[in-house]
């Protein structure tokens, strides 16, 4: 055993970076290989999270390659840990196999309402209270790591823990898993039970519908799951990274289908929120989190929510080793290298000033309330900027644009936004008016 892991080691130590490696990958102890399960010792509850979410894939295969055979991961906490989950539900889901693997931790209880996800989470809750009865299908769509898969996973605990429909009945899936599962039906020829069991689930939650794209028969088989569940007035819940029509290579009939019900959006939170997402994860965790630290992490990380928690989780993994308590200085060293310190600080009033002055309208008219076609545009990317180059939540860039609200602002920045993408010209225009606000002296 001792000699396979030292081989995984040097293998691992090939593809991950050497800080990762001495951080997540060293402190690991083999413990036991049993019926092609490889049990790991871990320090603590972080370790365990942060490599089933980022590492665990990595070891396995190296693992399976070295026995010649398939190798599961089993991550065991040291016994001074080992309580805390043992009083959690976790332990008693995980064991569970009679039921859909839920995450208690991504519950309705544990997900952090905001401005930007206000009525994803009222809908799921509905369709959670009251399925089929409230919107069906359910379709929810955002970036990378704003809270989909919590969501749909919270749909499917609060059903399976109430007891509003059979855990048989219950069907938790990614369309990559459906993918795989249709593949193995084919191979071994049980197409009819695969068909069979999908379309006589009660509820039908799926994440990561983006990625049936380019998968022909994959989406012939969802349709007529999709169909089938549909006609016989069963709950569809959907997520996916791309508005449905903007999935490329995806059926007319399924993108069609797809919006037959209710579309909703996730978008990036603001600070305050952020900061009240770190708060509720230090809180479920036990993670002492200064003030500072959690408004550091929010204001500085644009990127997604899981890129936020990890960096928590990384704080907590090296104070929890080195026994010191996090603190702003620890955070800055530690996350260097995700955390980029912003190259300068821009007031608003500067990005208002500068973009009336580069489109020739006063300033008054800028940030007024009058809606000129004239004016829309400029307005837009003043909005734009100033989501992209300030700390401002979106009801204070709302008020500081002549008392726009929450949806309008949303909408501003989803315009342009889609807009950079798509136009090389508006992408430079953008570059431009940063170089002149980093220069302005107004």
């Amino acid at each position: 055993m001792e000699k396979v892991w030292d081989y995984c080691l040097f293998l691992l130590k090939q593809k991950i970076d050497k800080e990762a490696f001495e951080t997540w990958i060293k402190p690991i102890e083999p413990v036991k290989i049993e019926d092609n399960v490889f049990y790991l010792k871990v320090p603590n509850r972080f370790f365990k999270i942060w490599l089933e979410e980022n590492y665990v894939n990595e070891i396995s295969s190296n693992l399976s390659f070295i026995k010649g055979e398939k190798i599961k991961i089993s991550f065991i906490i040291e016994e001074s840990e080992k309580a805390f989950l043992e009083s959690n539900d976790y332990l008693r889901y995980e064991k569970d196999i009679n039921i859909p693997y839920f995450n208690p931790s991504y519950s309705f209880e544990n997900f952090v309402v905001g401005p930007s996800n206000q009525l994803a989470h009222a809908a799921c809750q509905a369709v959670a209270s009251f399925p089929s009865k409230a919107y069906n299908p359910l379709f929810i769509y955002g970036g990378v790591g704003l809270g989909k898969t919590h969501l749909l996973n919270a749909i499917g605990l609060y059903v399976y823990k109430n007891k509003i429909i059979p855990k048989e009945k219950i069907c938790f899936i990614s369309s990559e898993e459906f993918t795989s599962q249709l593949i193995d039906a084919i191979r071994y020829e049980k197409t009819h039970e695969f068909r069979k069991k999908f379309r006589n689930m009660d509820i039908f939650l799926v994440d990561d519908v983006q990625f049936l794209s380019n998968k022909e028969m994959t989406q012939v088989e969802f349709f007529h799951a999709f169909n089938a569940l549909f006609e016989s007035n069963k709950q569809i819940v959907l997520t996916s990274d791309l508005f449905p029509k903007d999935i490329p290579n995806l059926e007319e009939r399924l993108k069609s289908r797809f919006e037959w019900g209710l579309i909703t959006d996730i978008q990036p939170p603001d600070v305050e929120t952020k900061v009240a997402i770190l708060k509720k994860k230090a809180g479920l965790n036990r993670i002492p989190l200064p003030d500072d630290v959690a408004f550091y992490l929010a204001s500085s990380i644009d990127s997604n929510i899981r890129t936020l928690e990890g960096s928590l989780i990384r704080l907590s993994a090296f104070s929890s080793l080195s026994g010191s308590p996090i603190s702003l200085s620890m955070a800055k060293e530690i996350l260097k290298n995700i955390i980029k310190e912003k190259d300068f600080f821009v007031d608003i009033n500067k990005i208002q000033k500068v973009v009336s002055s580069f489109f020739n309208i006063k300033l008054s008219t800028l940030i007024g309330k009058r809606k000129q076609k004239n004016v829309v545009f400029p307005r837009q990317i003043g909005i734009y900027l100033a989501r992209k180059l300030t700390n401002l939540s979106l009801m204070e860039i709302g008020e500081r644009f002549g008392g726009k609200d929450h949806s309008t602002v949303i909408h501003s920045i989803r315009k342009i936004e889609k807009r950079v993408n798509e136009e090389s010209s508006l992408k430079d225009l953008i570059n431009i008016l940063i170089e002149r606000i980093k220069l302005s002296k107004y």
